[in-house]
């Protein structure tokens, strides 16, 4: 080497050469915090009142609604690739079955206690948490119950909130997942678990921080779920609310949360690391919405993304925030790219 050379490397920082640590795909992975996991994914399942129902939903790329008539064969290979856990949304077709208390949410032959059961049975070891709402059943379509005036009356609603939540743990749920945002809704929940001897054996996990938005359009139409009147930003967070995020995290913990969903992720990766800071002691979930899926999608099909890199750049961009759960309806595709 001659002299002017070795002089010109002396004078580089030795910091600044970084490449050495992620030249080879390995110490790529080596570079992750966390790495993705099979056992990281929860997969959504729509559950019909239409016992034989199998019907793709058009805004939701492969994503289907089933009946319990469906959706163990449906299942079976997914947990053979390692499938470990699902969340259920019931979907009650039949109008005439909705009121305003959402009385069907926790029918004993309504799809989501048959379904329970139904899963169960045939996969004792996948772990079943239940979206604990009223919007799929109520004749109005809020998440909870109204006053005369249309506003939510808090009181109704977190009491039959709880109930609904108690009457999935008595039917076989592990874990009750309100996504309601209604105050006070956790301690309500938590004790009836308490009174029903099951809080020993049902996680409690909010979706402490859901805000309103436009990403949940695919969603609603998978589950029938479209408010009748008005919209739910009176008890979902403003899009710019972080003090109210902060504020309802602090809330849900101190109720007695045994996890916390941050809804929507990839516009709220801020929020997701403050709930990892604030709720330190609790695993924070991403739930990666029908929406933002939605929109990944599109960009594939306009040739602007590779559908499996941005999947699996966005869903890393949730482990670096601070979660360790995703709920995500990529997980089919996750379950084999974490194979290869």
């Amino acid at each position: 080497m001659h002299t002017a050379d070795f002089l010109e490397v002396k004078d580089t920082a030795i910091s600044s050469i970084l490449a050495g640590g992620y030249n080879h795909p390995l110490l790529r992975e080596w570079q992750s915090e966390r790495q993705l996991t099979k056992n990281m994914f929860i997969f959504p399942l729509f559950l019909s009142d239409n016992d034989d129902e199998e019907t793709p939903i058009e805004s939701l790329p492969n994503i289907k609604r089933f009946g319990i008539n469906k959706i163990v064969d449906y299942l079976k290979p997914l947990v053979a690739k390692g499938l470990r856990s699902v969340i259920l949304f019931g979907v009650p077709l039949d109008e005439s079955t909705k009121d305003p208390v959402g009385t069907a949410a926790d029918d004993p032959d309504g799809s989501v206690i048959k379904g329970i059961k139904v899963l169960r049975q045939a996969f004792p070891e996948l772990y079943i948490v239940c979206d604990v709402c009223l919007c799929e059943y109520t004749s109005h379509g809020h998440c909870g119950v109204l006053y005369d005036d249309g506003s939510i009356n808090r009181e109704r609603s977190v009491s039959r909130l709880a109930a609904v939540a108690v009457n999935y743990a008595k039917a076989g749920a592990n874990c009750v997942a309100p996504s309601d945002m209604i105050d006070g809704r956790i301690r309500d929940i938590k004790h009836g678990l308490i009174q029903a001897g099951l809080a020993h054996k049902v996680f409690v996990m909010s979706y402490s921080a859901k805000f309103s938005g436009n990403l949940y359009g695919p969603f609603r139409d998978a589950a029938h779920s479209s408010p009748g009147q008005g919209d739910r930003r009176s008890y979902q967070l403003p899009p710019a609310g972080r003090g109210l995020a902060r504020r309802a995290l602090l809330r849900d913990m101190e109720e007695g949360a045994d996890g916390i969903i941050v809804k929507p992720s990839t516009f709220y990766l801020d929020i997701m690391r403050d709930a990892s800071e604030i709720c330190d002691n609790l695993p924070i979930c991403a739930y990666h919405v029908s929406g933002e899926y939605a929109m990944l999608h599109a960009a594939a099909e306009k040739g602007v993304v590779d559908l499996k890199t941005i999947a699996i750049e966005s869903h890393q961009g949730f482990l670096r925030a601070g979660a360790r759960i995703i709920i995500s309806y990529f997980t089919p595709e996750f379950l084999d790219w974490l194979s290869q």
